[in-house]
């Protein structure tokens, strides 16, 4: 058995100027409850499933290690994908206008559970959020140079 068996997304640490209004937009736009504060660290940790989303004030304990607040030109990240039950680019697109927020365009694009469409979406402080939703029913490769090391082959499928 291999020493580390990695099961799924544990947490993702965003550090954040605002941490109570990146708190009302992951509640509001993606239903995240708070779980657990750590003022004296300016940490607050939002529940997303089985996954953490955890808030860093940059300009707390925790946040000032990492230095400048992420925004369009650094980032922290290049962007943490949510996998999303039922999803409906429409609906999805319809919530996200009336909360105000543009939603980004639907691709197929390969997550932990294969090809299947995802949507982008920004916070308030420039991070990017994936919205995945479940693979697709045909998981052939459409990327000509694709390599699966673990695979016997590397030869793009053609359905």
């Amino acid at each position: 058995m291999p020493a580390i068996k990695p099961l799924g997304l544990d947490h993702v640490v965003l550090r954040v100027r605002d941490v109570p209004r990146a708190r009302a937009w992951y509640a509001a736009v993606l239903g995240c409850k708070v779980e657990r504060v750590l003022p004296g660290l300016g940490l607050t940790q939002l529940r997303a499933g089985a996954s953490l989303i955890d808030l860093v004030d940059i300009h707390g304990p925790a946040g000032k290690a990492g230095g400048a607040a992420a925004g369009l030109k650094r980032r922290n990240m290049d962007h943490f994908c949510v996998q999303v039950a039922g999803f409906s680019p429409e609906k999805i697109a319809a919530y996200l206008k009336r909360k105000g927020i543009a939603p980004g365009t639907v691709g197929r694009r390969y997550g932990a559970l294969g090809h299947g469409p995802s949507m982008y979406l920004t916070d308030p402080d420039g991070n990017v959020v994936e919205l995945k939703g479940p693979p697709d029913a045909d998981q052939t490769e459409r990327v000509s140079d694709a390599i699966y090391p673990g695979r016997r082959r590397n030869k793009l499928r053609r359905a």
